[in-house]
């Protein structure tokens, strides 16, 4: 966070000494401009305005997520945009340093953290707590988009927003939204379904844990190295072991990591205890064929009710 802060500084000193130009005017014959931070509001936007949005993601494909840091160039694509998507919460305190540098900048600005009701991180049995200062607030868990109910409110308020900034596409931008949330309910009513014909309720992950909105939504117990938005890779010998022991008194037949994890750790419990290692998609970034491909959220969601099947209705 510390060496974000310090480009993000340094950013912000050459916008602020730098002629920024007036409000890009956005013509009527010409797509709407959108720069999402992240993977999923580039793929809800490109979902729900079509070629109407010329839409593009900050982050590199193939790129951890929590090690991303603006550079000049991403900064201009902000500025020059109709419409800025970012998750909110610790890892973007960027943002607003760099919005409050700019003369001018977008039309609009969405934190996707704002479109639903975030909870606290929490720290259940056996995870490891990363080391807060004294009097430091709080962090929010990011991952909001993680529980289907929350990517439709999410869409929803998207759909509403690119009609603002293109009244002429309006009809169109709520069509999509609707059909869109229509696909989310679909995907909520298969992970319910899932969970509801479960022979257990627990899930095990070798990793960090960002699911705790999917985790919330649909009632699951969950155990976990670290918080979702932890920074740290390297667990400790007693939270291993913890793991390790969880696993076989619930007989637990598979243990997840997440996209781009180096997977030691899962690697570890699973040689420790005969279960099966799968991977659960965040959908913070995606691979640079998978972005090359056009996968999309509800590709990744869906695979991940097939994983999640697994864990809960399988034995071992």
């Amino acid at each position: 966070m510390r060496k974000i802060v310090s480009v993000v500084s340094l950013l912000t000193l050459f916008f602020g000494m730098s002629a920024c130009g007036a409000a890009r005017v956005h013509a009527a014959d010409e797509p709407i401009r959108v720069v999402s931070t992240k993977f999923v509001g580039y793929d809800f936007t490109r979902r729900i305005a079509g070629e109407r949005a010329d839409v593009s993601m900050l982050l590199s494909p193939g790129v951890e997520s929590h090690s991303y840091e603006p550079t000049p160039q991403d900064i201009i694509k902000i500025q020059n945009c109709d419409l800025f998507l970012y998750v909110g919460g610790e890892n973007d305190v960027w943002v607003d340093k760099v919005l409050v540098s700019m003369d001018s900048g977008p039309r609009r600005v969405l934190a996707l953290m704002d479109c639903v009701e975030a909870v606290e991180e929490e720290l259940v049995e056996g995870m490891e707590a990363e080391d807060e200062e004294e009097g430091e607030a709080p962090a929010y868990d990011e991952h909001v988009w993680t529980s289907p109910r929350n990517a439709k409110r999410i869409a929803l308020r998207l759909g509403g927003l690119l009609a603002e900034l293109d009244p002429a596409g309006e009809a169109m931008y709520r069509q999509n939204a609707s059909a869109y949330a229509a696909e989310l309910d679909a995907l909520d009513a298969a992970f319910q379904a899932v969970v509801d014909q479960a022979a257990r309720k627990t899930v095990v992950f070798g990793d960090r844990f960002p699911f705790r909105y999917l985790a919330d939504a649909y009632g699951l117990t969950y155990y976990a190295a670290f918080p979702g938005c932890s920074t740290e890779t390297e667990p400790g010998v007693r939270t291993v072991a913890f793991l390790i022991d969880k696993v076989r008194e619930e007989r637990i037949p598979v243990v997840f990591h997440i996209e781009m994890a180096n997977e030691k750790m899962a690697d570890t419990i699973c040689e420790a205890t005969g279960a099966r290692k799968r991977m659960l998609h965040a959908c913070h970034n995606i691979s640079k064929s998978d972005f090359e491909s056009g996968i999309t959220y509800l590709e990744l969601m869906t695979r991940n009710v097939e994983g999640l099947k697994e864990a809960l209705w399988g034995c071992r």
